[in-house]
């Protein structure tokens, strides 16, 4: 389990699905959802997973980013966002980073032909299934929508 203090001091990636795509997320640290938070375990395998995968997909880069955050959008920024777009996922940032429970994500990369929910092996599916969110993947995200 993550505490409070680990969500707000430490950059958490982590990843759900809305059940047909999939998404990375880099906390900032914000409070995760508690279907993220209550397992390490359950993280650290999701995390082997796609770290494993080819990263070989085209990706496109938010063309509203720079409207979207105030920092510097260079290559290091960009760097663990488009590694997981190439690799299938749409990767988000947190947005707002006044309140430790703001829920606001944007948008940094995403696939041209994103993996699907279907093609993962059934223990990463069963483990990403507990983060579902409600809703579509856009370009803006209120995580408070995943279960």
């Amino acid at each position: 389990m993550f505490t409070d203090i680990e969500q707000q001091t430490i950059d958490i990636s982590w990843f759900f699905t809305d059940g047909n795509k999939i998404a990375f997320v880099a906390s900032g640290g914000s409070k995760l959802p508690v279907s993220v938070a209550k397992s390490k375990g359950n993280l650290e395998k999701l995390f082997s997973y796609f770290d494993q995968l080819p990263g070989n997909k085209k990706i496109i880069i938010n063309p509203d980013l720079k409207k979207t955050i105030k920092s510097n959008v260079d290559e290091w920024y960009l760097s663990s966002f488009t590694e997981m777009a190439e690799k299938g996922l749409f990767a988000y940032d947190r947005t707002d980073f006044s309140r430790f429970a703001a829920s606001n994500y944007h948008l940094v990369a995403s696939p041209v032909d994103p993996l699907k929910f279907n093609q993962l092996p059934f223990d990463v599916q069963h483990i990403l299934a507990e983060s579902k969110y409600n809703g579509e993947l856009e370009s803006l995200l209120d995580i408070s929508l995943i279960d």
